[in-house]
């Protein structure tokens, strides 16, 4: 018998804590973020709970195609005079009765109200699975946003820091020159105070791609953000980037596979089975039921042996004033037991009822009227998802066609820019060129440096993005 020690506990806490903390040390990639996302989200765990109750109500009127039955059951003491329901007697003593029934009932026919229902809650549940899906999506897109934006801020202060390495070697080689009397102390100066300058840009590059990671992080419901990484995946550069798909051709396949399209869809053939529903209440309903019950009152007495009659005053007299006498029963009567009673007062009853509408204030016409707008409602809700849907595939486009000319003309300048600046550079070197001239060469740079990452992640986004829209999963 294996019997865990004090000390054996502790040492599984340990593994425990070590095995968590490694686990946590792992850099996540982008499909691990977006399953856990889609996982721990809780805008899509409520998706899912109002696909569940759509289930439930799918349920609910499949079942009431079935019958209705119900068994009762009462036990009253009755006071003062009344008539007993099993002994039609008046009784003015305490009275005990009891009641037993079970009763059944089944809808025949009532204007198709029950299928269409069924047939309703079937589009309902549907449309909740397709909604449930849309969460899904905005969460993964909102996932790898949050994810490029860490990746974009990544770079950032890569070259935030590369920049302040090559301004701390100037400064070293500077300090040597003045040392020297070659330069002039000034150029020092101007030296360092790029170099200050560039180290608070690498404190906000860090600032930026602490609050990316934060970002990144909360939208994962993940609540301790210090030892979330990341996997920095490599994103090659962009060679001759183009979108080959046009905009009415992701639009098309777009409508064939977006959720949100699907649920809209649905939820206009819901809302016309509403008013097939509503008008099923003008047809007369026809059903059947039946009941089977039985009782037992406290008034009711049974004989006691065999009947013995006897000579007694019957309570008459002739018309010389003499009393009548008459048979009268001599036996003693007692309580009916409970069983015979239940036995003796057994009751069936089986019939067919007819319900027909001919005037309910106007009740099935204003039903009528209200699902004929919501069905108005759920058309233009339709539309206005196609519309939306046609304006975003729209947007990005021109956003990914906007992306790779950026990209494109800030990757020459780019190289214009290095070429102008090893130029420079060269010249600074020499003393040939003051530390302003050099420093404006080299911000330039590192801004179209900067431009040119921004361009590459913005149309890879946007790119991944047409390629949601068609149905492709996002990756990079």
């Amino acid at each position: 018998m294996n019997i865990l020690t004090p000390k054996k506990i502790v040492l599984l806490l340990l593994a425990s804590i070590l095995s968590f903390a490694a686990k946590a040390q792992e850099a996540w990639t982008l499909q691990q973020c977006i399953e856990y996302a889609v996982k721990n989200n809780i805008q899509i765990k409520q998706s899912y709970l109002n696909t569940e109750l759509a289930k439930t109500n799918l349920t609910q009127s499949e079942v009431s195609l079935l019958p209705s039955i119900n068994a009762n059951a009462s036990n009253y003491y009755n006071y003062g005079k009344t008539i007993d329901p099993f002994t039609n007697s008046f009784a003015t003593e305490k009275v005990r009765s009891d009641r037993y029934s079970l009763q059944g009932n089944l809808i025949l026919f009532n204007g198709l109200q029950a299928y269409n229902t069924i047939k309703q809650n079937q589009l309902n549940m549907a449309a909740s699975k397709y909604d449930a899906e849309k969460m899904v999506n905005d969460i993964s897109v909102y996932v790898a946003s949050a994810f490029l934006q860490v990746l974009f801020d990544m770079e950032l202060l890569d070259m935030a820091n590369k920049q302040v390495l090559l301004t701390h070697a100037q400064v070293e080689r500077t300090k040597k020159l003045v040392d020297a009397g070659s330069v002039a102390k000034g150029n020092l100066l101007n030296i360092e105070s790029q170099e200050a300058n560039e180290e608070l840009q690498v404190v906000n590059a860090q600032n930026n791609l602490d609050i990316a990671y934060l970002n990144l992080t909360q939208l994962l419901e993940i609540q301790d953000a210090r030892n979330f990484k990341i996997s920095r995946p490599a994103i090659p550069e962009l060679l001759n980037a183009e979108l080959k798909e046009d905009v009415a051709g992701i639009y098309q396949n777009a409508l064939a596979n977006k959720p949100e399209i699907k649920s809209a869809e649905l939820k206009l053939k819901s809302a016309q089975k509403s008013i097939t529903i509503a008008k099923g209440a003008l047809s007369p309903q026809l059903g059947i039921g039946g009941s089977y019950g039985t009782g037992y009152s406290g008034l009711s007495k049974r004989l006691v042996g065999e009947p013995t009659y006897g000579i007694a005053p019957t309570g008459y007299f002739t018309s010389s004033n003499e009393s009548v006498l008459g048979p009268v029963l001599l036996n003693e009567f007692e309580k009916t037991p409970f069983t015979k009673q239940i036995n003796d007062n057994i009751n069936k009853s089986f019939g067919f009822n007819l319900s027909i509408p001919i005037f309910n204030g106007f009740q099935i016409r204003s039903a009528i009227s209200k699902a004929k707008i919501n069905t108005a409602n759920a058309q233009l809700n339709l539309e206005s998802a196609q519309k939306q849907l046609y304006k975003s595939i729209q947007q990005s486009y021109a956003d990914a066609q906007a992306a790779i000319k950026k990209y494109a003309a800030t990757q020459k300048a780019v190289s214009a820019l290095r070429e102008s600046f090893l130029y420079t550079e060269q010249k600074f070197n020499l003393g040939m060129l003051n530390p302003l001239d050099y420093n404006d060469a080299k911000n330039k740079l590192a801004k179209a440096e900067s431009d040119l990452v921004q361009a590459k992640y913005d149309y890879v986004f946007k790119k991944n993005i047409l390629n949601f829209y068609q149905g492709k999963p996002i990756a990079f």
